[in-house]
């Protein structure tokens, strides 16, 4: 069997059993060792029930994309604080060569 017969094969059994309950199946609804090639061949269950053409990508939510603009926006903050620290120390910097060449 090649890997892609694996994988037809896999995504025939989740889509069999889909049909037979009515709902996605869960990996309570294989026996251990059905469950661990489905996995092997597919992925993590989530995967797999998306390479079947059972489950849509999960859309993205108000929320994650507030989550996601959030981490933007701090990382941005950090960037900029950073910028500003690195700024500090070249005045710094500055200062202290423009002092000892006054010195000399």
């Amino acid at each position: 069997m090649t890997n892609d017969e694996k994988k037809s094969w896999a995504e025939e059994l989740l889509r069999e059993k889909h049909k037979k309950l009515g709902r996605l199946p869960r990996k309570d609804d294989f026996d251990e060792p059905t469950r661990s090639r489905i996995k092997a061949f597919l992925g993590p269950w989530p995967r797999a029930l998306k390479a079947a053409g059972l489950k849509e990508p999960r859309p993205i939510t108000s929320k994650s994309a507030k989550r996601k603009k959030s981490a933007t926006k701090s990382k941005n903050q950090a960037i900029s604080a950073h910028q500003k620290l690195e700024r500090r120390r070249a005045k710094q910097e500055e200062s202290k060569s423009s002092t000892s060449d006054t010195t000399k």
